[in-house]
């Protein structure tokens, strides 16, 4: 039986004996015996599969980095600059320095990027999915002394051309940083802005970039890096495709901040005394400059570059916001919609200060009531937008809208492209549908037919067209972001069935949702 003395005799007698390996030249002697065996392999299954277990790749590749390691010499490294001076006349242990094997095939990216610190090349980041992430032999901060014997000198580019160049058994020296991995945190965002690595100067290495566009859904797996975050592209996501894997670097949202801080914000969309969406005409223009609630705010704030989400089961939305220029036939398809569906779907009525006409009913077309009292709940914010025509006040409450939610049904709202800023929360989880103005000519061809069918009874001019059809464009460009789903209205019919079934998905399908609606 064992005894405590003599485990210790034995890790004495360890420590004296120099641990080498016995050769350097498997590789050669397993081709001798495959030689050997090639005979015996037509009589014997044993030999058969002994021969099959030595040419497997996974074995000669174990049978060459073994080689390559018991060729070389150890010394003793010199003290890295970056450690504390106080140490620096005390010897690196020798088990400091590691030999990490890997094997490659020539232009394969590792999925590993550099940065110089100390006048040494060390790993500055390791990328989701890449090679040495799948093998975690490496990790962020090793420090990289030589390639198959090379010193790697002090040029990170340098050292990706040659890792990337390189085939076969590729054998890196290093000095561990033997930091602790630790699980990142997972998040998806929704991206708010185009982004193409190929013209971004400051990107550390543009192969490792990831090029989007608006609207894209990407799975950000690492945020370590305070400017640069690596995204993994799942297969329900894949809306953009990332070259030699799943992984890639885009700008932090911190990076792209400073970027953007300083870039004056489009002021097109600001509307212009007298109209909204800027496309009334005639001499009894309707002065309504409607005012979202702390929109100043919003403005002021607000930078487009990501938006985190969640994936949230099949679910209804209690709004459906309807998004676009004057004329392109929101009212239309609202009315349509809730022709179709009263049961399921309604809206809101109108508040206005004016007078009741003789053949007018309270809550019939609008609810009335006094200038003071709408003035009063205007300043409390009580109302979602309004307005002034014709020296009366016209507005919709925001309570108006908690009464057809809470009746069990959708609200349809048609509104100003400001009001979204104020119903985008959990308590409306709307869902935007941008209804898009036609080119010119069916826009006008449009006009004509309805005209023609008794629907319409004002012929708007080409003026009018072209200032729908370039709201529409305006619209788009500063509130794109918002927008679920858009919709061309060339045809009334096609686009209310489009929004029909686009509706009906949301029942069956998950959704993607601001991550405010969920946590």
């Amino acid at each position: 039986m064992f005894t405590a003395a003599s485990f210790v005799m034995a890790h004495e007698r360890l420590e004296e004996t120099k641990l080498e390996a016995v050769r350097d030249n498997n590789l050669e002697l397993v081709q001798e015996i495959l030689r050997d065996l090639a005979q015996l392999a037509e009589q014997s299954s044993t030999a058969a599969e002994l021969a099959r277990i030595l040419q497997e790749p996974h074995f000669q590749s174990l049978l060459e980095t073994h080689d390559s390691v018991a060729s070389k010499t150890y010394e003793t490294p010199p003290p890295s600059p970056g450690l504390d001076p106080t140490f620096s006349n005390q010897p690196v242990p020798p088990d400091a320095v590691r030999m990490v094997g890997i094997r490659k095939t020539a232009g394969e990216h590792l999925g590993v990027t550099f940065r110089v610190e100390g006048g040494e090349l060390v790993i500055a980041r390791i990328l989701h999915g890449g090679m040495v992430a799948q093998q975690g032999l490496l990790h962020v901060g090793d420090i990289i002394k030589e390639v198959n014997g090379q010193p790697v000198g002090s040029d990170p580019r340098a050292l990706q051309e040659l890792l990337r160049s390189a085939s076969g058994s590729v054998i890196l020296k290093i000095l561990p940083s033997y930091q602790e991995p630790h699980l990142p945190r997972q998040v998806f965002v929704k991206c708010h802005f185009d982004y193409d690595p190929a013209r971004d100067s400051l990107i550390p290495c543009k192969e490792a970039g990831l090029r989007f566009s608006a609207g894209d859904l990407l799975q950000i797996v690492n945020q370590d890096d305070a400017n640069w975050w690596q995204i993994s592209v799942p297969r329900p996501l894949q809306a953009c495709h990332v070259e030699g894997g799943s992984a890639g670097l885009i700008p932090s949202q911190l990076l792209e901040e400073k970027r953007k801080a300083f870039v004056k914000r489009d002021l097109e969309l600001t509307p212009t005394s007298g109209t909204l969406c800027g496309s009334l005409s005639g001499k009894k223009k309707k002065r309504m400059m409607y005012l979202t609630t702390k929109n100043a705010e919003f403005d002021r704030h607000e930078l487009l570059i990501y938006e985190e989400v969640a994936r949230m089961p099949p679910f209804r939305r209690k709004t459906l916001v309807l998004i676009g220029a004057q004329g392109v036939g929101r009212r239309s398809l609202k009315n349509k919609l809730i022709m179709w569906d009263p049961d399921r779907y309604g809206t809101t009525v109108p508040y206005t200060s004016r007078r009741p006409k003789d053949s007018e009913r309270e809550g019939q077309g609008y609810s009335f009531v006094s200038r003071a009292e709408m003035e009063a709940d205007i300043r409390a914010g009580r109302y979602l937008e309004h307005g002034e025509y014709e020296g009366n006040l016209y507005g919709t409450r925001i309570d108006s809208i908690r009464g057809v939610v809470a009746a069990g049904k959708v609200c349809v709202l048609d509104v100003n492209p400001q009001a979204v800023k104020v119903l985008r929360t959990a308590e409306f989880v709307p869902y935007v549908v941008f209804i898009e103005a036609p080119d010119f000519e069916t826009l006008r061809a449009m006009n004509r037919a309805a005209l023609e069918s008794g629907v319409s009874t004002k012929q708007l001019t080409e003026a009018d067209l072209r200032r729908t059809v370039e709201e529409s464009s305006r619209i788009q460009r500063g509130y794109g972001h918002y927008f679920d789903l858009s919709l061309v209205n060339s045809n009334l019919e096609r686009t209310f069935r489009e929004l029909q079934a686009a509706m009906e998905k949301l029942r069956t399908e998950p959704q993607w949702v601001p991550v405010s609606w969920v946590y």
